[in-house]
């Protein structure tokens, strides 16, 4: 389980320095919460995230750039990444599963149920005087 701590942060930082980018937090109105200057390679994150903001946003932006894994200078760096992916691919597949088995589950019990109601119910022909 990942934690969203301080040290998990400046190990998220380490991972876009490595790949050459430089993360700053300022004030902006970003729609996002971040903008990255691409020609600069500079990634500027809303300074008004909390951690778990900020890790969050990271996390985004590391799956939307382009990552040369040989660029990592630390053996760790390049596990802590591999293991971030993971992680990512992992959370996704699961919540695509759990919202396929809810909607079928909804979908199926209304059509049985109206199905039940309407065979129970006497129509006038049927009805006794």
């Amino acid at each position: 389980m990942f934690k969203y701590t301080k040290h998990s942060l400046k190990k998220i930082e380490a991972l876009l320095e490595a790949q050459g980018y430089k993360v700053r937090y300022e004030k902006g109105s970003f729609q996002s919460g971040y903008c990255i200057v691409e020609n600069r390679k500079i990634a500027v994150i809303n300074r008004f995230f909390d951690t778990e903001g900020r890790i969050n946003t990271l996390l985004e932006i590391l799956s939307t750039i382009e990552i040369n894994e040989t660029q990592f200078e630390d053996p760790k760096q390049l596990k802590f990444y591999r293991d971030l992916q993971h992680m990512g691919t992992t959370e996704e597949t699961t919540e695509d599963t759990t919202e396929d088995t809810t909607e079928d589950t909804t979908e199926d019990t209304t059509e049985d149920t109206t199905e039940d109601t309407t065979e129970e119910e006497p129509t006038e022909e049927t009805a006794e005087p």
